[in-house]
């Protein structure tokens, strides 16, 4: 879920032509549920092959990746290791949530309302370990490099953007910035006409940046008040306390209101990452990723070979690029 700071957050619409040639660390397990919750059949349910297996992660994965090349943007996958004991009953209460959303999904299925419908599916995403595995080998087939983070995947992108490995970290949540993220960038794997919730509205979503440096300076805060103001609000680490919102936590925060959480503050702060990864984008394995896609998981073979072409032709554009522009 992570943590709620959108209103002290400056935050900007982006195009794609400005982030040509940048490296960016993406959340992936953040990407993957998005394209889980997004990626669907009209009645709801989830993409699947012959034998039942979902598909909409690696589809999600396949196609916006290619899409994000074609723009002249470097995807770095991340995903996350072993989570923080602190953790450990949001986890609980996520999977709780999702049980009650299969339990009221399959309730609007029996009474067909189709809206219903899609708001419930969505909130039951579940997330395998083969899922996770499916979606690093496709990765490997397509010559994409991915890094295996110790621990939270978010921090991890965030210490390789201020290391200046890669030029931002890209991921839904707010929480990257808490972790030390010079640049966050949103929407990047999600972007198009999405429909509002409960309405037969659409509207554009674009890609939007927020700078640490500005957050900071706007709000007239350090990192680490900003991370205060987080575990008030409430973190996927501490429930916050009830009815403070980020404004409210902002001005406890600047009076001096702010007592303990110390465990919580050292995880964003002194978080668990690692040096030991590398970043190397190779030719795709076209028989790989036709075999898998296509032979394993009933992909449409025509489709994915013009995919493959958009891909082939992406990756060797890109290694025209200078490296200056990575930063």
């Amino acid at each position: 879920m992570g943590v709620n700071l959108k209103d002290i957050l400056p935050r900007k619409e982006i195009s794609f032509k400005e982030l040509k040639g940048r490296r960016i660390a993406i959340d992936a397990m953040n990407a993957l549920y998005q394209f889980m919750a997004i990626i669907r059949q009209r009645d709801g349910e989830l993409l699947q092959d012959s034998k039942g297996r979902v598909t909409s992660h690696i589809s999600g994965l396949f196609y916006r990746t290619i899409n994000l090349l074609e723009y002249g943007i470097f995807p770095v996958y991340v995903f996350d290791g072993e989570p923080p004991k602190l953790k450990e009953k949001t986890l609980e209460k996520r999977k709780e949530a999702k049980e009650k959303a299969i339990s009221k999904l399959k309730r609007a299925k029996i009474e067909g309302k189709e809206e219903e419908i899609r708001k419930y599916a969505q909130a039951t995403v579940r997330f395998t370990g083969n899922m996770i595995e499916e979606s690093k080998r496709l990765l490997e087939y397509m010559g994409i490099p991915y890094v295996q983070a110790p621990s939270e995947g978010e921090a991890q992108a965030s210490h390789m953007t201020m290391k200046g490995d890669v030029w931002a970290t890209g991921s839904q949540d707010f929480d990257s910035l808490l972790f030390g993220a010079p640049r966050l960038i949103r929407n990047l794997t999600i972007s198009g006409r999405r429909k509002l919730p409960g309405k037969d509205v659409y509207r554009e979503i674009l890609p939007e940046i927020i700078f640490l440096d500005e957050c900071l300076e706007k709000n007239g805060i350090t990192r680490e008040q900003l991370v205060e103001i987080g575990i008030l609000v409430g973190t996927d680490f501490n429930e916050g306390i009830k009815g403070v919102g980020p404004k409210k936590a902002l001005n406890m925060v600047k009076n001096g209101e702010f007592k303990n959480y110390e465990e919580i503050k050292e995880i964003f702060l002194t978080p668990e990452v690692t040096d030991d990864y590398s970043i190397k984008f190779k030719d795709p394995s076209e028989n790989q990723i036709i075999e898998f896609l296509c032979e394993e998981r009933d992909f449409s073979h025509e489709r994915v070979k013009r995919a493959l072409e958009r891909l082939k032709k992406a990756l060797s554009s890109s290694k025209q690029v200078s490296l200056d522009s990575y930063f």
